[in-house]
């Protein structure tokens, strides 16, 4: 069920910044239907999640981190810490632990003094954390690959970009169920550059 539409998410850290990467294509199993999907979603300025998996939980996953995320800005008058946001998103799956979202979220973020986190975990919230990069869906094995080879640390902006966007592309021409180009998210302290790639079939 995981692999019914198909995806490729990344994340991974720079030097006071991290890019968060997904691909584009929709199918239902082999067949696309669409070619311009989100998979990343923008919890706030410094904060992002990519969720791979089945899209319709995706969906439905979204909207409740949303609607928790916008309760904790009401009381606590602050947006949430990455580390707190992945706690948040931990539980949430644990509690449908017997009936599971069919999700494998990636979280991105900058924490305290602008110092990037990023974390992965299965259906039912075990946390994986990491400082260099973490993948989540279809393709993940072609990018565990990819991202070993070309990631190194204290990235700027421009090079984790080009190191994300080459990692991303290579990987998905290793997976038919993902690809049709990319959508990348680059967030540095000051600013969030989204752009989006062009697929080797585009």
């Amino acid at each position: 069920i995981f692999e019914y539409n198909g995806s490729a998410i990344v994340a991974m850290v720079g030097k006071n910044c991290f890019a968060i990467a997904s691909d584009r294509r929709l199918g239902v199993q082999l067949q696309t239907i669409a070619t311009d999907f989100q998979r990343i979603y923008k919890i706030h300025d410094k904060l992002f999640i990519g969720l791979a998996g089945l899209a319709t939980d995706a969906q439905t996953l979204y909207q409740k981190l949303v609607f928790r995320h916008k309760l904790y800005q009401l009381r606590e008058e602050r947006d949430m810490k990455p580390q707190t946001f992945a706690s948040l998103v931990s539980a949430l799956l644990y509690e449908k632990r017997f009936g599971p979202f069919f999700c494998q979220p990636v979280i991105a973020g900058l924490g305290d003094e602008d110092k990037p986190f990023i974390c992965t975990m299965d259906s039912i919230g075990a946390k994986e954390l990491a400082k260099d990069f973490v993948v989540a869906g279809t393709a993940s094995e072609s990018l565990y690959g990819a991202c070993e080879a070309m990631f190194k640390p204290d990235m700027e902006a421009e090079e984790l970009f080009e190191t994300i966007s080459q990692a991303l592309l290579s990987s998905v021409d290793r997976d038919c169920l993902s690809g049709w180009g990319g959508h990348v998210y680059v967030v540095t302290a000051t600013e969030v550059t989204e752009r989006i790639l062009k697929g080797r079939m585009d």
